[in-house]
């Protein structure tokens, strides 16, 4: 059967590039991954362009081999003491207001990772004042001490993505554990300690609109404050095929779904990311969601 091509809602043009080689360097010196080029984002040219990148922790091999994702699995090398400061150097060199930090799984650490998380969220508040912060975390393995440690260090925004429904779980995310996401979800948003949290989804997978509302439901009943759904983009032929390409009117009902739910931050948008744009869910901090709406149009 022949796959339908990507639509014209799907098809980016190129932006400006003269921000793009300055941030490139900046990386390249302070020898700092981003998620943007280890999973292929469609909008990092939009993100290098305009100078920001969300850095990845913990090296460029997971522990995991997740079906849908482009970041190489592997035996990743032992935490680096360095990175924090160089992650920390590298927000202060390219002007950041809002620093996304995220990580390969790390299955192998006692810790899954979380006292490098913590070391530098520290690092990049000793080196800019008044910088906001979000940290995209893996699931720990469900170690409850790993998700609290992280939210002690005051990020200000912790998100952890379901990425898809319970029933494809094992297909998408193998090692990974619907209900054991859940709970981590459930830890964070139990803190009272003023922290946005948040979560993503991809839809294109095969998902009934049923299974997808009832994720919504799940992750909503945990107290989480925020939730991003975008497209699933095939990163190449060794992974899933993209099932369906969402049209854009749909994205606009699954949002109004989200907001009814309680969700006080909603971005649903065909290219829309789980740390896109972060920090307008803060600058919207309990407002209405309008600015959402914006975002997704953005978005496209």
């Amino acid at each position: 059967m022949k796959k339908a091509s990507k639509p014209q809602w799907l098809k980016r043009p190129l932006g400006a590039t003269r921000n793009w080689s300055s941030t490139r360097r900046v990386l390249l010196h302070y020898q700092v991954e981003t998620i943007c080029e280890r999973a292929l984002c469609p909008n990092r040219s939009e993100c290098y362009a305009c100078g920001v990148a969300t850095l990845l922790l913990l090296g460029g091999e997971c522990t995991r081999a997740c079906s849908f994702c482009a970041v190489q699995p592997g035996t990743p090398a032992p935490p680096d003491d360095s990175e924090p400061d160089r992650v920390a150097r590298t927000a202060e060199a390219l002007g950041l207001k809002h620093v996304v930090l995220t990580s390969v799984t790390r299955d192998d650490l006692p810790d899954g990772g979380a006292s490098h998380f913590v070391r530098t969220i520290r690092a990049v508040r000793r080196r800019m004042r008044g910088v906001s912060i979000e940290v995209l975390v893996p699931d720990f393995l469900g170690r409850r001490e790993s998700i609290l440690s992280v939210a002690d260090a005051r990020p200000d925004i912790l998100a952890h993505n379901m990425e898809t429904v319970r029933r494809l779980y094992p297909h998408v995310r193998p090692g990974a554990v619907y209900q054991r996401s859940l709970d981590l979800l459930r830890t964070a948003g139990e803190l009272d300690n003023g922290m946005i949290t948040k979560s993503g989804l991809m839809v294109g997978l095969g998902e009934s609109r049923d299974e997808l509302h009832e994720t919504m439901r799940a992750v909503r009943d945990t107290g989480c404050d925020s939730i991003t759904i975008g497209q699933y983009l095939r990163p190449s032929p060794a992974h899933l095929p993209v099932e369906r390409y969402v049209p854009p009117a749909e994205f606009d009902r699954y949002a109004l779904f989200a907001r009814k739910l309680g969700f006080r931050h909603v971005a649903s948008g065909p290219l829309v990311r789980s740390s896109y744009r972060g920090d307008e869910f803060l600058r919207s901090k309990g407002g209405n969601g309008d600015h959402e709406d914006q975002h997704n149009r953005e978005a496209l």
